[in-house]
């Protein structure tokens, strides 16, 4: 659904030449051993953050928690942000392989808080921000919290052709 979108869309972040010649998003390989299911960390006061966007823009953010898990057996730590406006949690990240395999200014993931109060973090979902298929769109900028050191061998690659976000 998402190919036939970014190819079909009038929404599509891709420009008009690069939907004629849009063959689909390369992805790696499903991988379960990247899903998990872990206790968040809740900050006591989740203070609201501004993040700095692709085109220079600010994005904002309430910093509501984070969350740990082994990759590879190395730690990763992954700092939860809510959206101020709709409510939904958002990790913006890099990892290692941010700049060769995907996208230089890194990926984006959804979690899902469980009603258990657990959340649903899956490496596998992370996807590309708008501003990796088209300089126009305003995407936050994974924080410095968020730059895990592990290789992160799930959900999208980088789209061919990409120049960077602003930059960066």
């Amino acid at each position: 659904q998402k190919d036939e979108f970014f190819a079909q869309g009038h929404g599509s972040p891709l420009e008009h030449d690069q939907q004629r010649d849009f063959s689909g998003l390369d992805y790696f390989p499903e991988n379960p051993s990247l899903r998990f299911e872990v206790d968040p960390e809740r900050f006591d006061n989740p203070e609201e953050v501004r993040m700095t966007t692709s085109t220079g823009d600010i994005a904002e953010f309430r910093r509501w928690g984070q969350v740990r898990f082994f990759v590879d057996g190395q730690m990763a730590e992954l700092a939860l942000y809510q959206d101020i406006h709709q409510g939904h949690l958002f990790v913006p990240f890099t990892d290692a392989t941010s700049g060769t395999d995907t996208y230089g200014a890194g990926r984006y993931l959804d979690p899902v808080l469980l009603e258990d109060g657990r959340v649903s973090v899956d490496l596998n979902y992370a996807y590309n921000p708008y501003c990796a298929y088209n300089d126009h769109w305003s995407c936050p900028i994974p924080p410095a919290e968020n730059h895990l050191a592990v290789r992160i061998h799930a959900g999208e690659k980088n789209f061919p052709g990409v120049v960077g976000a602003g930059g960066y």
